[in-house]
């Protein structure tokens, strides 16, 4: 068995920033990471740029110099892997979470390689690991992806884009302008409100001159090998079809912040934590990052959770 004050769930932006607030403020500490370094930025698009400029992706006041105004995926992963390797952060990858247990005053944490002992346990695992599907038939097929990653695949081909979020309308844009056929299918009257300010014209002009092909108010009935189904508000059609890439959000993993009995709302899922300290009704166990939010998974990203980190291990050192 390993014993350590603080373990960190997570390798993202946020569990590293509380890894070097630990260390900083000389807090022992262990961070395990089921992935890579930055798993979710490592499985961003190729191409992908942020929609914060490179000063509000920082922590600990760490300098992050882009050639660009707004970094892009690559950059990215280049500071935060400078970031641990230059402040020789102690963290363990491809290594999961099976259970946290509290016991009496520390918490029992057991990995897939080995059991832990923790006075604290910070949880910072994000939600890009769990797709929100569908739910209809064929969503299993193989020409079905829930993650979008290069637009090479898709050239020459029949693409239907589900959603109308920054994902969907970039992956929809990069798949025309590379040579793919692309349909997107959308739950609601128009692209959504959030999508980049500069890239909203762009998608909504391809729409309306034809080059790329938009269904509102419609959704997937049914997927088969060679066409999908939809409904529309003219009615059902059939569109032939090779490929699907269905980008309608994910989520927290919300079964096991509850295993570790962590309350959530009812309605949108958002856990009970104090927002000054980042505690959670489980005494010793804070919440950092996006998984704050419940199902409100835009609430909370990189710029505005870096202070997290400062709030969680001051809390510890007054307790």
């Amino acid at each position: 068995m390993v014993t350590t004050q603080v373990l960190i769930i997570g390798a993202g932006p946020i569990g590293i920033a509380c890894a070097l607030e630990c260390k900083k403020r000389k807090l022992e500490y262990i961070v395990l990471e089921k992935g890579t370094l930055t798993n979710s930025l490592f499985n961003y698009p190729l191409t992908m740029k942020f929609f914060s400029t490179s000063e509000k992706l920082e922590i600990d006041n760490i300098p992050f110099i882009s050639k660009d105004t707004k970094p892009g995926r690559d950059e990215a992963l280049e500071y935060y892997r400078r970031v641990v390797t230059s402040n020789n952060l102690h963290i363990k990858l491809f290594e999961g979470v099976h259970s946290v247990q509290k016991d009496s005053d520390s918490f029992s944490v057991i990995s897939e390689k080995q059991t832990y002992r923790a006075k604290y346990v910070v949880t910072a695992t994000g939600f890009y690991d769990i797709p929100k599907l569908l739910g209809v038939p064929g969503e299993s097929l193989k020409k079905v992806s829930h993650y979008y990653k290069e637009a090479h695949p898709y050239v020459l081909q029949k693409n239907m884009v589900v959603g109308a979020s920054n994902s969907a309308v970039d992956a929809a844009l990069e798949i025309w302008r590379k040579g793919g056929e692309v349909t997107m299918i959308v739950r609601g009257t128009a692209i959504g409100d959030r999508v980049k300010y500069w890239v909203k014209p762009d998608i909504e002009n391809r729409i309306k001159e034809g080059s790329i092909k938009a269904y509102f108010e419609a959704e997937i009935l049914e997927i088969k090998e060679q066409e999908v189904i939809i409904s529309t508000p003219k009615g059902r059609l059939t569109i032939e079809n090779d490929y699907v890439i269905a980008l309608t959000g994910y989520r927290p993993n919300f079964e096991f912040l509850k295993s570790m009995g962590v309350q959530l709302d009812e309605e949108k899922l958002i856990p009970t934590y104090n927002e000054l300290t980042m505690e959670s009704n489980v005494k010793g166990l804070y919440l950092a990052g996006v998984i704050c939010g419940g199902t409100e998974t835009h609430k909370w990203f990189i710029e505005n959770s870096r202070i997290h980190a400062k709030m969680i291990v001051s809390d510890i050192l007054n307790n």
